[in-house]
């Protein structure tokens, strides 16, 4: 539109109009039509997604969204994952709760992935924002169910409590007895992923009074027997996370929880099954014809298993299993769902040497599954063949996760390097946004990437290459890049500068056990003024390498908050 047509709209209307766009991408773009879109679309924001919480700061948050009642938040780099981020690098919450608390009284919202979150922190939450309802924490650390305890008192209209995945000091299941009874808003409960055992009388009576309690995931610690109950409370939940899937019963009971689940008429995602069994699977079977999605990644289930379960299973987009399902286990995957669009095969043991799944069950799921466009898939060993198949038969990828655990494996039937097989990914699927790595990998491989792949967003490399001139064909070939995380791979200062035009969109580069220097981080921080370029420093190091560098656009500065070990040039 013309901007200055666009003044001819009346303020109202374009209000009205903004409010309805949720995608932050497509607020930004209309942020800079004109003057007065900006201002618009800049009161009328009430959501903020930050993908590093050092790229901007809370006080310049508050001055360009004066309206926010929701934030996302990410902290520490995603390699933290891997234990390769130390202990107290950063991402606390605390300073940006402090701003929101004057700036945002009324935030309803918080949604917060590798931060530092402290009992404090979870305290002060709860007692400075009245109308707070939603909490999410994935992949935090620093806090223990104390400060579960003390949002479960505060937050007196919480809606949404989502724990997944933290490094909690679990100190055990009262903090469900915090729960007011006046408290009837729940529509969200994930505590999956605690360790201990909670109060149940307080879980069942909190799950009997939310009547739009919609998800709910619990722990490995509720019994089948519970579950049960649980579900006779709530037949109206659509996402459910099981317990223990096994215990000494006789058939009765296994009975009792068939008939709970053929009551839960809106389930369309169920996870859990830890230590699930042949015997107590088939009470599963009565929600299975309407499942979207099945996370299977917490059971140790073989291949038979797993196929008595997908079969009965036609409507699955989405599923997560663990490599022991073997090969024959992915076959009946190819077999039984058509229509699966995202498959995820974790390893059971990563530090066992045994093959799980091998190349044969992931080109088994290709010739069932043509509409698959989002693969993580872990394994031992694999062949260009293979993958080529792969690429051939499902063109719309837009996620290849590839992790052959065993670093710079070849290809074990030809031992070629792996180049032609991510050559044939990115050449046929044009879609790709995603890629991670693996295997023996030449410059070649990063060639055909930088040639290729153009809708590339984020890469992912470990363990490969030959030279700078692989970084180099990425970093000059593909412009759409935004995220690329490197470990111990042969690149160099030559590679990290080769970058200069790219990191301007980019959002962040993380680079570990390569060959760059301080003197290359020197130069890139003094050719882009805009980066903050990081140096992790190892406490038994060479002065002049770098041995974990972050590099990350910030529109902030320098952090305040860096720890001694990090440097900032």
């Amino acid at each position: 539109m013309d901007p200055v047509s666009s003044k001819k709209l009346p303020e109202s209307f374009l209000k009205k109009t903004f409010s309805l766009i949720n995608n932050n991408s497509d607020r930004n773009s209309l942020s800079l039509v004109c003057k007065d879109w900006y201002n618009i679309e800049r009161v009328t924001r009430r959501h903020v997604s930050i993908s590093n919480c050092y790229s901007v700061s809370p006080e310049i948050l508050a001055a360009r969204f004066p309206e926010i009642r929701s934030v996302t938040l990410k902290g520490k780099p995603r390699f933290s994952d891997f234990n390769l981020v130390p202990d107290n690098w950063g991402g606390d919450v605390q300073p940006w709760l402090n701003v929101f608390a004057t700036a945002y009284p009324f935030l309803e919202e918080l949604r917060l992935k590798r931060m530092e979150v402290s009992d404090e922190s979870l305290e002060f939450l709860g007692m400075n924002f009245d109308g707070f309802k939603v909490l999410s924490l994935l992949s935090c650390d620093g806090f223990t169910t104390l400060g579960l305890e003390a949002i479960a008192t505060h937050c007196k209209n919480l809606t949404e409590l989502d724990i997944q995945e933290n490094g909690i000091d679990d100190l055990g299941g009262d903090w469900l007895s915090f729960f007011p009874e006046s408290l009837t808003s729940l529509e969200v409960l994930n505590f999956a992923t605690l360790n201990s055992e909670v109060s149940f009388d307080a879980l069942e009576t909190l799950v009997s009074r939310c009547k739009s309690l919609r998800v709910l995931k619990v722990n490995r610690n509720i019994s089948l027997d519970q579950l049960q109950k649980l579900l006779v409370l709530a037949p109206q939940l659509t996402e459910l996370g099981t317990g223990t899937f096994t215990e000494d019963l006789v058939s009765s009971p296994v009975k009792e929880l068939e008939s709970a689940f053929s009551i839960c008429k809106n389930l369309h995602t169920v996870s859990g099954f830890w230590d699930a069994t042949l015997l107590y699977l088939p009470a599963v079977y009565p929600v299975c014809d309407r499942l979207t999605f099945l996370n299977l990644s917490y059971a140790s289930l073989g291949a038979v298993e797993l196929e008595q379960i997908i079969s009965h299973c036609k409507q699955l987009t989405r599923l997560w299993v663990l490599d022991t399902v073997g090969d024959k286990g992915l076959e009946a995957v190819g077999s039984c769902c058509p229509l699966l669009e995202e498959l995820r095969v974790f390893p059971a043991d990563p530090f066992d040497q045994k093959v799980g799944v091998t190349e044969s069950g992931l080109v088994a799921v290709s010739n069932g599954c043509p509409k698959l466009h989002y693969i993580l898939y872990f394994c031992q060993r694999m062949t260009n063949a293979a993958v080529i198949t792969v690429a051939q038969n499902c063109l719309d990828f837009t996620h290849f996760r590839l992790c052959i655990m065993n670093p710079r494996e070849p290809d074990y039937l030809s031992n070629e390097p792996m180049d032609e097989a991510f050559g044939a990914i990115v050449k046929i699927c044009t879609k790709l946004r995603r890629l991670s790595v693996s295997g023996l990998l030449t410059d070649l491989a990063f060639e055909y990437i930088g040639k290729y792949a153009k809708n590339l967003e984020t890469l992912s490399i470990a363990f490969a290459g030959s030279s700078d001139l692989g970084m180099e064909y990425v970093m000059r070939g593909c412009p759409k890049l935004k995220r690329v995380e490197i470990r111990d791979c042969p690149f160099g200062d030559s590679a990290l500068l080769s970058g200069l035009g790219q990191y301007k969109s980019m959002r962040s580069l993380w680079m570990s056990a390569c060959n760059v220097t301080m003197n290359g981080c020197k130069k890139l921080a003094e050719e882009m003024p805009m980066l903050n370029v990081e140096v992790i420093k190892d406490e038994d190091g060479d002065d002049s390498l770098a041995n974990k560098v972050y590099v990350y656009r910030t529109v902030a500065g320098p952090r305040k908050d860096t720890p001694p070990f990090v440097l900032t040039l």
